[in-house]
């Protein structure tokens, strides 16, 4: 591909909604589910981007689900939802401070609970419209951004085995949907990001086949890199070795509902891996994530991520 940046991401995924779940009838992880307000600490929110600046970060993608009262789909949105007049002046706050915003929207089934009513009508002509519809005004509200981030992770029976209702697109069909989301983001001139787990780790054969090579691809791994024999590690090495453009994916997972070895070890972990490892021209930089909403409760984790992120940089 032909980059337009030369300057690696260092980015972070900064949460304005965290409703990716529907109602979690499980005690592992009760955090997760829906929420009908906004769950957001806006002093939490302008600090991290703060510190995001501060320690060399160039780049967030703001997690959008249901936090933004769209104008297309006024209906998708929580109470408290910010405006898109409120959406435009953050991201002008962002861009001064020498950020880069991207937005994201997870279409995934098992991760698209913010969709409302129409997460329940994957793969049909409604579900298409509200898709382009949302996709378009997003574009026109980051004013096309590079890159749009569309998810796509976890949509197997394993990560949905505690929601109350279950969908799983299998084949055909899911690379149709996928097709259509990524046919909309191109023609609204920018380019699509995902994580690539679900085909990638599961149906490889079909990934490598299907996959376009504009597709940026966020493989991740949360761990240390004790073992690189995983699967999970590995999958870096063959997207590189099939041509793909990579953006990888880390996490600062810290708490009672996690079972990382070192976590602050994850980031850097990640960075010195796929430097020794990967083709530089296709690494286009490294993503940071902490899995929690932008809340005084995980303000350690928010905050520590982003240290991480900026030594992993100091270091690479």
């Amino acid at each position: 591909m032909n980059h337009q940046h030369e300057e690696k991401i260092w980015g972070c995924l900064l949460h304005l909604s965290f409703n990716m779940w529907e109602e979690y009838i499980s005690p592992h992880r009760t955090f997760r589910g829906f929420r009908p307000d906004l769950e957001l600490d806006e002093p939490l929110w302008h600090e991290a981007v703060q510190a995001m600046a501060k320690n060399g970060g160039n780049l967030i993608v703001i997690d959008l689900g249901d936090a933004v009262k769209y104008e297309s789909h006024p209906e998708i949105a929580v109470r408290g939802a910010w405006s898109p007049k409120k959406l435009r002046e953050e991201l002008k706050r962002m861009r001064d401070a020498g950020i880069e915003p991207i937005p994201k929207l997870n279409f995934s089934a098992g991760h698209n609970t913010w969709m409302r009513e129409y997460a329940r009508m994957v793969s049909t002509d409604v579900y298409y419209e509200v898709c382009t519809h949302l996709i378009d005004e997003v574009c026109d509200l980051f004013d096309k951004p590079r890159l749009f981030h569309l998810g796509m992770d976890e949509e197997g029976f394993g990560h949905q085995s505690h929601h109350r209702h279950i969908i799983i697109r299998k084949n055909e069909v899911w690379w149709g949907d996928f097709y259509h989301l990524v046919a909309q983001v191109e023609r609204n001139g920018s380019r699509a990001w995902i994580w690539p787990d679900y085909m990638l780790w599961n149906h490889p054969e079909q990934f490598f086949k299907k996959m376009p090579k504009s597709v940026v691809q966020s493989n991740w791994y949360y761990d240390t890199f004790d073992d690189v024999d995983k699967k999970y590690i590995q999958a870096y090495i063959e997207l590189n070795r099939a041509g793909y453009d990579q953006i990888p994916t880390g996490a600062y997972l810290v708490g009672k509902w996690f079972g990382t070895k070192s976590p602050e070890l994850n980031i850097g972990g990640t960075a010195d891996f796929c430097k020794k490892n990967l083709d530089d021209k296709l690494l286009l930089g490294f993503l940071q994530s902490w899995w929690g909403p932008t809340i005084e409760e995980n303000r350690d984790r928010i905050m520590g991520g982003i240290r991480l992120l900026g030594e992993a940089k100091k270091k690479y």
